[in-house]
């Protein structure tokens, strides 16, 4: 029997690798490192981490995510396929594809890439003319929409009005792909701020925001907005995603995987990149831009 090995390190390619083994339960050998320890062992307790040297060593096959934050995938991937086993990357998002297996001066490509939807599968081909690709059901997603749609509205009222706004470290990305932090005209700090400024742009009233750090980041990084803010702001600290998606009405932030999850629960998303940044890569059309709304008559409701 072929036995697989999951590797995994940043959060969202966790959050699909923990889904698909939910749902395939096959005899797997998981190694994770960094945000995604955290994530498989609240979805799939059961598991018992090995090293990424024992995974490897008991696998037919491997199964990474793959993103910017570590090389531990990346290395997994060369390993794997230095080995001799079968290697397959299931791709999270919509952005940045060739700089996640960029190593240096060179790529560091699997035998396979697996993508959850269209507009994965139209980006992933054309970036990757000699490695196949093939569309797979999004389990994460498929989890997502389970989820969801147990929650009854009524539960959720008291979500009227309230924001949240999910952060990510665009500098850091930046910088460690382009040795600038400004590589694509704004920082995370930059967003917000501009977010803030421009709350009225939204056209209804706010009650509160919540300010959710990246997991890589630290719980501390935004304090500093409290002090800008009229409306009253509180920090994500330990709810789950989804929870605080669901008790809100309106998710912003600027490209992020939560902002999609945002689309999936019916709420309404506002991509809050500044002008001078590059524009929204997230393929959704559903997501609103602030540049635009700020350019809408004001709206009184």
């Amino acid at each position: 029997m072929s036995q697989v090995a999951v590797v995994s390190h940043d959060a969202g390619g966790a959050e699909i690798l923990s889904s698909w083994l939910n749902h395939n339960s096959p005899n797997a050998s998981v190694a994770v490192s960094g945000p995604a320890e955290l994530i498989f062992s609240r979805k799939c307790p059961q598991i018992k981490f090995l090293t990424l040297n024992e995974a490897l060593y008991k696998c037919t096959w491997l199964l990474c995510s793959i993103g910017w934050q570590s090389t531990f995938e990346r290395f997994a991937i060369a390993r794997g396929r230095s080995l001799g086993k079968k290697t397959v990357v299931f791709l999270d998002h919509w952005v940045n594809y060739r700089e996640r297996f960029e190593d240096g001066y060179c790529s560091v490509l699997p035998d396979e890439i697996w993508v959850g939807d269209s507009d994965a599968e139209r980006i992933a081909r054309s970036q990757f003319i000699e490695t196949p690709i093939l569309l797979k059901p999004n389990p994460y997603f498929e989890d997502l929409r389970a989820e969801f749609s147990r929650v009854q509205t009524s539960e959720h009222r008291s979500a009227t009005n309230r924001v949240l706004y999910v952060c990510e470290p665009v500098a850091d990305h930046a910088l460690r792909q382009h040795g600038d932090e400004r590589y694509w005209g704004y920082t995370e700090n930059d967003a917000l701020s501009y977010f803030i400024s421009n709350i009225s742009a939204l056209g209804q009233p706010i009650s509160s925001i919540t300010i959710r750090p990246h997991p890589s980041e630290h719980p501390t990084k935004y304090n500093w907005v409290s002090s800008l803010c009229p409306y009253p702001i509180k920090f994500s600290r330990e709810k789950k995603l989804t929870e605080e998606v669901l008790e809100s009405e309106l998710v912003v932030g600027c490209e992020s995987m939560a902002m999609v999850v945002g689309l999936l629960a019916g709420r309404r998303v506002i991509s809050a990149i500044p002008p001078g940044g590059r524009p929204c890569q997230l393929p959704q059309r559903d997501i609103e831009h602030l540049q635009q709304l700020i350019r809408l008559p004001y709206r009184h409701e």
